[in-house]
């Protein structure tokens, strides 16, 4: 199976420099295991999407698009499980 490159929207940077160290760390390993799997066991698929997942991490959540034509990942929300959901 090919391996997939990771995109990160730069608010999403911006969401993840807010995070403590610890867990950003933990955040970007999962980020990183998207690559080789990007439908990891615990994944879900979000309602009203076609390509958007979420996987959990600890007490955040990471919101994802999958591109498997291209063979992309774009990571769209990374935040605290309580505030992730909201626009």
């Amino acid at each position: 199976m090919a391996s997939y490159r990771i995109e990160w929207r730069s608010s999403t940077k911006k969401d993840l420099r807010k995070i403590g160290a610890q867990d950003r760390l933990r955040i970007l390993a999962a980020v990183e295991a998207l690559m080789s799997d990007p439908f990891p066991p615990g994944c879900t698929k979000l309602s009203g999407s076609e390509q958007s997942y979420r996987i959990r991490t600890g007490n955040y959540r990471i919101l994802y698009d999958v591109h498997s034509g291209h063979l992309i990942i774009e990571v769209i929300k990374v935040g605290h499980r309580k505030d992730v959901y909201r626009t």
